[in-house]
């Protein structure tokens, strides 16, 4: 007979944790949240010091009265959900609902769900946390006054649907200015000269550096000219060679935000989808005769600090597999780098560093693997030595002009054996070596290429990128990202163009108005100073009252502003030139979460929709007759089939080529990867190198 209720989140975590405490114990999931505020009124009292009104969530009473019905059959009730505010308050909700004296010591939290985690946080159960508690709800009631104040107004003026939110809309305003940034751009002409030599039968590259002893920029050809005229004939030599020693340190290990970042960058994942991978990690896999087991500690974190007892067991581990060089003379400390990081979870990785990828492969999903694979090798590389790198810097004398060749090459892989981070631009770093020089070899010319370029405006933001921007200026906190970049798509202020954010005129809209009227929602600084107060709630120092009372004194101020003052603004539809095909009316541009479609005007009589179709220009291999056309699938992933369809069936998730393939005149496709781009031929081994986009790939 059990004598203990355990209550958790999810039936995946109840599974993993009943297996470790045994048949004295029931483990019940509350499936998240029991209470929330209404959806149909702003259930929160102002002048009652900011009094919230919580109710049961819609559907939710059969697990309540299962939940009261277990309660009654034990002496004792634990509350273990997540280790983090979110965690708190949900226990803290669970507790009223089933009339838990809370000066008792029933809450038990663990950063990992493994056997000896969870038995030892039985042993040391607390009381709920009310600092944690008021901190979530300070949150939860100040986004609620924000989305539930503004939201109405914005129906009443512009239309009806949309919304506001602290991080959403300075997310949105962070994505604007960088598109006016990108319009404001003045490309700046600049040259380069690259000298194709050889040493002793090795081929390498050096790049124009010097004129006359100065360092000399080529802003134009005239400068160009120059240079050439004056190395024509001159014989190339080397001039002086520069080796020295470098140090390479790993990264630290993952938090949330570089975790999503990593993820995007080298397995395409989007941001809701490594939250989603890592918590089924986290939560527990069924590792067969070992049992279901949590693969990863908790993966809501900013910190990137390490328990002891992981590190040394990471230290063994590396000691056994690649020996004592490996091994730094001390445990690597990683400092907390983001604005705000509250430290209060170790950082991800492995539940046991002997755990190894290989080990777990048999019994997880394709993308399970792959991103346990990518946490267990980052937290790997983290504890081992440093790669030592040799690099050599060559000056070679033209005349009055010198030339520079830069390379390296590893003399110490340490911890890239295991892992090398990746690079926002989606490239990797390839080590240029060069061969062995020394001051007066002569060189012998193959090739002197002069070539024209322009500066390039900054990029668009990738989610990536803009989830590391959004922690750099500590807006948000690692649970809040990926829902806030779910959020701007589905209400359609932005949407995603290769990949990449853009603004939609809807989104330009809003922000305007947000500029105008609530400016502080928009400001960097005061969000990020809104943040750090809900911290300090947490942390026992601040007053959540106090801090709401200071933030609505200002924005009370600015709703009724903006009542009398905001204009009604009528959006209209653009017109195309389709008519639909039902009821013959014209079909208008709409924008939906994965960009403009067609939808008919005559809504909601007629509700026609159809993609915009975008023609690539390549003729359908398949059936010779339709076009190859550009088409999104359900969620939003770029295909290429046939304008024919469904009388013609060619689809393809490579992008053709409208040039034939040169060796049998087949169709080529683009193939493109971390490493670059190229054109391939789908019926014999032909492929040829395009150029790559500057881009975070990332998939559906």
């Amino acid at each position: 007979m059990a004598d203990s209720l355990v209550i958790v989140e999810s039936p995946a975590k109840a599974k993993t944790i009943g297996k470790y405490l045994g048949s004295k114990y029931i483990v019940k999931a509350s499936m998240g949240h029991v209470r929330d505020l209404p959806k149909s009124q702003i259930g929160v009292e102002v002048e009652n010091d900011f009094s919230p009104k919580y109710i049961t969530i819609r559907g939710k009473g059969s697990v309540l009265k299962e939940l009261k019905d277990a309660s009654k059959k034990v002496k004792k009730i634990y509350l273990a959900a997540d280790p983090d505010r979110e965690g708190e308050a949900i226990a803290w909700h669970l507790a009223h609902v089933l009339d838990l004296d809370q000066t008792e010591s029933c809450r038990v939290v663990f950063n990992e769900i493994t056997k000896q985690a969870v038995k030892d946080a039985f042993k040391t159960p607390r009381k709920i946390n009310m600092d944690l508690v008021n901190a979530q709800q300070a949150r939860r009631i100040l986004d609620r006054l924000v989305g539930y104040k503004i939201s109405p107004l914005l129906w009443k003026k512009v239309k009806k649907g949309l919304s506001a939110g602290r991080v959403q809309s300075v997310a949105v305003k962070i994505i604007l200015d960088r598109e006016n940034e990108i319009s404001a751009f003045v490309p700046e002409e600049y040259w380069s000269i690259t000298a194709r030599l050889t040493t002793k039968g090795t081929p390498f590259e050096a790049k124009f550096y010097q004129y006359k002893g100065e360092k000399l920029e080529l802003t134009n050809e005239q400068q160009v000219q120059t240079i050439l005229q004056g190395i024509e004939g001159a014989n190339f030599s080397v001039a002086e060679v520069k080796e020295k020693e470098r140090l390479r340190h790993p990264a630290a290990p993952f938090t949330t935000s570089s975790l999503q970042q990593e993820a995007a960058r080298k397995l395409n994942f989007r941001a809701a989808k490594t939250m989603s991978v890592a918590q089924q990690l986290y939560e527990g896999v069924d590792l067969g005769k070992e049992g279901t087991v949590g693969l990863i500690t908790y993966m809501r974190t900013d910190s990137t600090r390490i328990a002891a007892s992981a590190q040394e067991e990471a230290k063994d581990y590396i000691q056994a597999k690649y020996g004592e060089s490996y091994v730094p003379e001390s445990p690597r400390q990683y400092s907390k780098k983001a604005a705000g990081a509250q430290d209060a979870h170790e950082a991800i990785r492995p539940t046991s560093a002997l755990r190894d990828p290989d080990s777990v492969k048999a019994f997880t999903s394709r993308d399970q693997y792959r991103l346990y694979k990518l946490i267990w090798e980052r937290f790997m590389a983290s504890q081992m030595a440093s790669a030592v790198l040799d690099t050599m810097s060559v000056d070679i004398a033209a005349g009055e002009s010198v030339f520079r060749a830069v390379g390296s090459k590893i003399r110490f892989h340490g911890f890239m054996k295991v892992y090398v981070e990746g690079n926002d631009d989606g490239t990797t770093e390839d080590d240029k070596f060069l061969p062995p020089m020394q001051a007066g070899d002569a060189l012998e010319i193959h090739e002197i290429e002069p070539k024209q370029h322009f500066t390039q405006p900054p990029p668009r933001y990738t989610e990536a990128r803009l989830v590391k921007t959004l922690e750099e200026l500590g807006i948000g906190r690692p649970s809040t990202y990926a829902p806030t970049l779910e959020t701007i798509q589905k209400r359609g202020y932005v949407a995603i163009e290769e990949k990449k954010f853009v603004p939609t005129e809807l989104g330009e809209l809003i922000n305007e108005q947000m500029e105008q009227y609530f400016p502080e929602i928009l400001d960097v600084e005061f969000t990020a100073h809104m943040e750090g107060d809900l911290d300090h709630v947490e942390e026992g120092s601040e007053d959540w009252v106090r801090v709401l009372g200071e933030f609505y004194k200002t924005f009370e101020q600015r709703l009724e502003v903006a009542e009398e003052e905001m204009k009604e603004i009528e959006i209209e539809d653009e017109v195309s030139d389709e008519i639909c095909e039902k009821c013959g009316k014209p079909m208008v541009y709409k924008l939906g979460r994965f960009g403009k479609f067609l939808a008919c005007s005559g809504f909601p009589d007629c509700r026609n929709t159809k993609p915009i179709i975008k023609d690539i220009g390549v003729t359908c291999p398949k059936c010779k007759e339709g076009h190859v056309v550009e088409r999104r699938s359900k969620k939003g992933r770029i295909f290429y089939g046939c304008d024919r369809y469904p009388e013609c069936d060619f689809v393809s998730w490579d992008k053709p080529s409208p040039k034939p393939c040169p060796n049998c005149g087949s169709l080529l496709v683009e193939k493109r990867n971390k490493q670059g781009g190229k054109l391939q031929c789908t019926a014999c081994d032909f492929t040829e190198q395009i150029e790559d986009q500057d881009d975070d790939s990332i998939e559906d």
